[in-house]
């Protein structure tokens, strides 16, 4: 997507005026993109198109690797979502990447929105084909079906020697990926609660109860329309884990929303544009993801944000080789060197995400010694230990718990 009509459709992705960063990053582009999993390619789809069912394949599938006599590496990415330097040039570690190794990186930020970008690659992956593509980047569910189809390529250790010793360990074992042998983490993106102290005027605001029951609060609270970050918070608050639930915990939690959202207690479900209502305080406080709040914070000293005792959701957005990709070793390579902490602290201090990189926050702070020190982009101990991931769905999970809650929301 050009940027001139990414600011048209989302105008909160403005740039800012300071400092040139987009004042909300690629996380906001996808949230306020995304339709659900059932948009552009979702799991109907599949079948309907003579795909097989997840878990049916047989694996990754290489190609003749021409990394050796090709020095290129074709990288697809979504907008904004890598370094931007002060001057305003354009992704400067990809360059540092090309001349240390003489691999030049096509990058391509192509991806708006992961059920538009599965449905754009999965008739080449389903016919065996290759994509164009050496290296994606897809949100862990995507990620995870994308591994059990037998589409993405199983990642060769003896390449990866930096992602192994440096990946952060509340990201090295999830469930949809044990051991990490098809994907490493490009950023972690946080879920929180955000509210606008002017607007509470006075009302504590400590937990996702706290959201749902507070009379002080009625019509002026926020949920997201992405149901993992929604329902996991209250799953959390519950005191079940997202990691673990089963469909009875699933069905509890709706109905503690669907009770706030019959006496009119949340405002409204929201994508990424609960920016704008909490920087108003048209909501007092909501669901919000950390990245944009890092930024919103920097601007409006009335936004924060608070971790609740019960917990936060974390997720990843991943970098996977899709199977017949002509250069594994090259994308390999490019993998590993975002793992070193110098990248990875440059990475970080541009897009405000989760650095899931051990020994990145020294690096960052020779950069950024606020975000050095914000948890939302380098979690403490503590932070970590908080956070929790929603565990990977089967599709007959998916269709059903997206459905109901997609009936919740209204849409």
């Amino acid at each position: 997507m050009e940027q001139y009509e990414a600011d048209r459709l989302f105008p909160a992705l403005k740039r800012s005026q300071s400092g040139g960063r987009a004042s909300l990053g690629r996380r906001s582009l996808l949230r306020a993109a995304t339709g659900g999993a059932f948009a552009l390619g979702g799991l109907g789809a599949l079948s309907a198109c003579g795909i097989p069912a997840a878990g049916k394949s047989q694996g990754g599938v290489s190609a003749s690797d021409h990394s050796a006599k090709e020095k290129v590496v074709n990288f697809s990415n979504w907008p904004e979502y890598i370094d931007i330097d002060k001057s305003g040039k354009r992704h400067p570690t990809l360059d540092a990447f090309a001349a240390r190794t003489g691999i030049d990186v096509k990058y391509t930020e192509d991806i708006n929105d992961n059920n538009e970008f599965f449905g754009k690659v999965k008739p080449q992956l389903a016919a065996g084909q290759d994509t164009g593509r050496d290296l994606i980047n897809v949100t862990d569910w995507l990620a995870a079906r994308l591994i059990r189809l037998g589409w993405v390529q199983k990642l060769d250790p003896a390449n990866l020697p930096n992602a192994f010793a440096h990946l952060s360990a509340q990201f090295r074992d999830p469930d949809w990926d044990p051991g990490r042998a098809y994907s490493y983490p490009w950023q972690g993106i946080s879920t929180v609660i955000a509210f606008n102290k002017k607007a509470l005027d006075g009302i504590e605001v400590k937990s996702v109860s706290d959201l749902l029951d507070n009379p002080g609060l009625k019509g002026r609270v926020g949920f997201l329309q992405e149901m993992r970050d929604s329902v996991g918070m209250t799953l959390l608050d519950m005191g079940k884990d997202p990691a673990r639930f089963t469909s009875d915990d699933y069905d509890a939690a709706l109905a503690r929303i669907q009770k706030a959202v019959d006496k009119g207690q949340i405002r409204r479900f929201t994508g990424n544009d609960y920016t704008s209502d909490l920087t108003k305080g048209d909501l007092a406080a909501c669901i919000a993801w950390g990245g944009d709040v890092v930024q919103l914070k920097a601007d409006n000293p009335d936004v924060d944000y608070i971790i609740p005792d019960a917990g936060l959701i974390t997720s990843t957005d991943n970098l996977l080789i899709p199977n017949k990709a002509r250069h594994k070793t090259n994308a390999e390579r490019l993998i590993d060197f975002y793992f070193e902490p110098k990248p990875a602290a440059q990475l970080s201090a541009y897009i405000n995400f989760v650095c899931p990189v051990d020994g990145g926050r020294e690096e960052l702070a020779k950069i950024d010694k606020a975000a050095a020190d914000n948890p939302l982009i380098v979690p403490t101990k503590a932070v970590a230990a908080k956070s929790h991931s929603f565990r990977s769905l089967s599709d007959k999970e998916e269709a059903a718990y997206e459905g109901k809650f997609a009936k919740l929301t209204g849409a």
